[in-house]
């Protein structure tokens, strides 16, 4: 039975420093860093890599602010939702990884918070986000003659054929001339209603628009039973494929206008994470070091444990993901600090037993009976603090949004794991080096 524990433990522990692995090493070795198999007809797929905030990786922070003049105040919280979900749609089509969007509310104004780590072209992204990109399909009454004029929109009739009923759209290229095109793929409402609305029109033109403007006026050649259909113009292949984002995203329920833009360069964001880098490893290795050198062998022990412990707490981090920003490494090494001082109040513990006499085997089980209250007692108040600071309810009043919340997510999860390594684990490291006849 022992055998199989130690094997299990080696196991996890193993796992452990492949997820926590720095990523110039798994590059460097090739060392995957995802995982994806199979397991009773389920596909597990993970992506371990380390997700960097903007603070440190660059890129661009946008506030949009919604325009909710047409909304009803029963259908305000679902417009928002639905448009945080539209561009985190658009952003992940865009190929951004890990867009921070939140939605928040400031007076009597609504705004949506867009962070993009690790993108270059601004413009584009903003331009994206911002379009509303209502898809609409109108017919052109007999007596009016086709034309690309905003104002032309309010003189065609609506079919009842939108973006909603489109299940796909897809980059395609024009067999003839080459030219790229949109093309479209109806669900089974929308394919109804496109050969309804083709068997009338045949030998009229028909038009698609994209936010109250025409994108095209094709004629109708004949009733389009395939439930698919095109859009095609002057378009260039940057052009189609931004379009396609669009319709494949959905619309925005939302017309929304960017308020705040924040660029962070590259740069600056790769001398941060080189400087958090060398603060944690300073601040860990000075705390190892006074642990040994003040503790001595149960120094060591506690060591062992804090290494186990930020093993954990990374390996939380990565499979979350948590997208780690300055602040919140600042929140990941402070919970460090708490996970000393449980170490440091057991050991005290443990100290003052053996200096009355009791061997050492009672003095480990009294020393960690009586600390675990004031342990508890002040993980318990740090991690009120934290979920006060991550505010999950959006009180108007706390931070809604932004770094301290990554500050307090990061310290919630550090101080919940040092409480876990600290009473467990550590307690076992002790009990096995006794065992083993090593006394302190």
């Amino acid at each position: 039975m022992k055998i199989f524990k130690t094997i299990f433990v080696a196991l996890i522990f193993l796992v452990l420093v492949w997820v926590d692995l720095p990523e110039f090493i798994k590059t460097k070795y090739k060392i995957p860093s995802q995982i994806n198999f199979n397991v009773f007809g389920l596909n597990v797929k993970k992506d371990f890599t380390t997700k960097l905030g903007l603070d440190l990786k660059g890129g661009s922070s946008l506030i949009f602010e919604a325009d909710i003049s047409k909304v009803k105040k029963e259908d305000l919280n679902d417009a928002l939702n639905s448009s945080r979900d539209v561009i985190e749609r658009r952003i992940n089509f865009f190929g951004v990884t890990e867009p921070q969007i939140q939605t928040i509310k400031t007076g009597d104004k609504y705004r949506l918070s867009v962070d993009l780590p690790g993108i270059n072209n601004y413009e584009e992204a903003i331009k994206l986000i911002g379009q509303t990109a209502q898809l609409t399909f109108r017919e052109l009454p007999d007596d009016k003659i086709a034309t690309t004029t905003p104002i032309f929109a309010q003189l065609t009739k609506e079919t009842g054929l939108a973006g909603t009923h489109i299940s796909k759209a897809t980059v395609e290229f024009d067999s003839q001339n080459g030219q790229p095109q949109v093309g479209l793929k109806f669900n089974k409402e929308g394919a109804e209603l496109f050969a309804a609305i083709t068997k009338r029109n045949i030998g009229k033109p028909v038009g698609i628009f994209l936010d109250n403007m025409p994108l095209t006026w094709p004629t109708v050649q004949g009733e389009i039973l395939e439930g698919s259909a095109v859009i095609t113009g002057n378009f260039t292949t940057d052009e189609v494929k931004k379009l396609t984002i669009a319709i494949n995203s959905g619309a925005l329920p939302l017309p929304i206008k960017l308020v705040e833009q924040k660029n962070i360069g590259p740069t600056l964001g790769a001398i941060e994470v080189r400087k958090s880098v060398y603060a944690g490893t300073v601040g860990l290795v000075m705390v190892l070091l006074f642990m040994i050198f003040y503790y001595g062998r149960l120094g060591f022990i506690a060591s062992l444990g804090l290494i186990i412990y930020g093993l954990i707490s990374m390996f939380i981090f990565k499979a979350i993901p948590l997208v780690l920003t300055l602040p919140g490494v600042a929140g990941f090494i402070l919970s460090i600090g708490m996970a000393v001082d449980s170490n440091i109040l057991i050991f005290e513990r443990i100290k003052e037993e053996l200096r009355k006499g009791k061997s050492f085997d009672i003095a480990v089980r009294l020393g960690f009976g009586r600390a675990i209250d004031a342990i508890k007692d002040a993980n318990i108040t740090t991690l009120t603090v934290a979920f006060i600071l991550f505010n999950p309810l959006n009180w108007e009043f706390l931070p809604q949004f932004g770094m301290v919340r990554g500050f307090a997510l990061t310290l919630a999860i550090g101080v919940g794991t040092s409480l876990f390594t600290g009473v467990v684990i550590t307690k076992r490291l002790i009990e096995m080096f006794y065992k083993s006849k090593l006394k302190a």
